[in-house]
């Protein structure tokens, strides 16, 4: 650009410059002049009634006026209130799930307490030591004196934020505590005195004066952003950027995340039903299988017959159901197993892995349990299923129909035979001969 161009736009833009103050000026005359004839009708008004709107005027230039203010990020400050407690709600049940070992009644019966002890923690931590809330130093906030003047506020006085510590932490415990006391009293199963009644009232009144005076609170801090609170408004003290170039943008990346990986799931569960994973899995499983089975076929022994079981938990007992041995036993090695139950007699069935009512697989025979067996056969779609017993494929199954064998009992033929013999003469040889005739019995 020349100099003679360049000079040009430099006289445009003081011009438009100049145009825009002269319509403010314009604007400001005009609004004086409007008050001024205002204000002359209403001084001609009665005693009580030419003071109201002047109060009423003030008043709303102190509600709406930002004179001496930073701009206030009014999200912000309510995101950091509703931080603040999700984090305190997290600390409650953590130290919950620790008290429940003590007793299951610990926690409901201490609740004002654990509340009140954790918020005095987070106080002293946060606000007295830094001079903002765990929620607003996430929101890049902190706690200043709005009582200062000038362009840098200071921060707030000790006496502020004991009185904040004692209103935020004391008073609330205070009041909970009172509430639970009305509520134990009024609850018994005799009437209440008349004492109880009247403080019932009390403490009822309060609480909606509290709510309707924090209501209005919430819509002037709305307009002019300074207060979130009543203690803040109260105490004088406000939330603001700790820098004067803070950006006022609010940050959505999170949500932009998460709206992403909510569209990514929802692609994923309309995509798989069509690709079939399940059956490329099953494949997998299955080449898998088969090339560990080669290998553990080449590596054995000569002496092994053709056909030996060659399943993956063949050694098992006939009444233990496979399946449900191996969902119940991380074991999967015959030695391993064998190791285990060498304690115990050998490998025996329990209650959880015995079989009932029986199943046999087709064609290899190998008994399961019934829902064992058609789950898996279910679970493959039609394709087969590797016998845990014998290795072959299965595609069907069908009701068994052998029967339980049980051993006979053996009379024992080694036993104590005893025999009583008398002292006298001529019974002695009778007592010997009743005991070799219980001997030749006994064999």
């Amino acid at each position: 650009m020349s100099s003679t161009n360049f000079a040009a736009a430099q006289q445009r833009v003081l011009e438009r410059r100049r145009e825009r103050e002269t319509e403010a000026q314009s604007r400001v005359a005009e609004q004086q002049r409007t008050s001024v004839i205002n204000h002359s009708a209403v001084q001609r008004l009665p005693y009580p009634l030419n003071t109201l709107p002047q109060s009423g005027f003030s008043l709303w230039n102190a509600i709406k006026g930002r004179e001496g203010t930073r701009p206030a990020f009014r999200v912000g400050q309510v995101d950091a209130e509703l931080l603040d407690e999700e984090l305190l709600g997290l600390l409650k049940g953590q130290v919950g799930d620790a008290f429940k070992y003590f007793g299951p009644h610990l926690r409901d019966d201490w609740s004002n307490e654990i509340q009140f002890f954790l918020r005095a923690i987070l106080f002293k931590l946060s606000i007295w030591d830094h001079d903002a809330s765990y929620g607003a130093a996430l929101q890049s906030l902190k706690y200043v004196d709005s009582r200062s003047k000038g362009p840098v506020h200071s921060s707030p006085t000790r006496l502020q934020k004991t009185f904040y510590g004692l209103l935020t932490v004391g008073g609330r415990y205070a009041w909970d505590k009172w509430e639970n006391w009305l509520i134990t009293q009024e609850g018994g199963y005799e009437d209440p005195s008349q004492e109880v009644r009247s403080l019932s009232r009390l403490t009822g009144f309060l609480s909606t004066t509290h709510s309707i005076a924090s209501f209005f609170s919430f819509l002037v801090f709305l307009v002019n952003g300074r207060y979130r609170t009543l203690v803040d408004r109260l105490l004088r003290m406000r939330l603001t950027p700790p820098s004067a170039q803070a950006s006022r943008e609010v940050s959505f990346e999170y949500l932009n995340r998460q709206l992403v990986w909510h569209a990514f799931t929802e692609f994923l569960l309309f995509l798989l039903p069509l690709v079939g994973i399940s059956r490329w899995r099953r494949w997998v499983s299955r080449a898998w299988r088969k090339t560990m089975s080669a290998i553990r076929t080449s590596s054995s022994d000569d002496e092994h017959t053709s056909d030996e079981k060659q399943g993956e938990l063949s050694f098992l007992p006939e009444r233990t159901c496979a399946i449900c041995y191996k969902a119940t036993n991380d074991i999967a090695s015959e030695t391993e197993v064998l190791a285990a139950s060498s304690g115990g007699g050998g490998i025996i069935g329990s209650a959880q892995t015995d079989i009932t009512n029986p199943y046999e697989t087709v064609p290899c025979g190998c008994v399961y349990c019934f829902v064992c067996i058609v789950q898996k056969l279910e679970g493959e779609e039609g394709e087969g299923w590797v016998c845990l017993r014998c290795g072959e494929l299965v595609k069907k199954c069908k009701p068994w129909n052998g029967d339980v064998l049980e051993e006979t009992t053996r009379p024992s033929s080694s036993g104590k035979i005893v025999g009583f013999a008398v002292d006298e003469d001529d019974t002695h040889g009778v007592g010997l001969e009743q005991v070799h005739q219980n001997a030749d019995d006994g064999r």
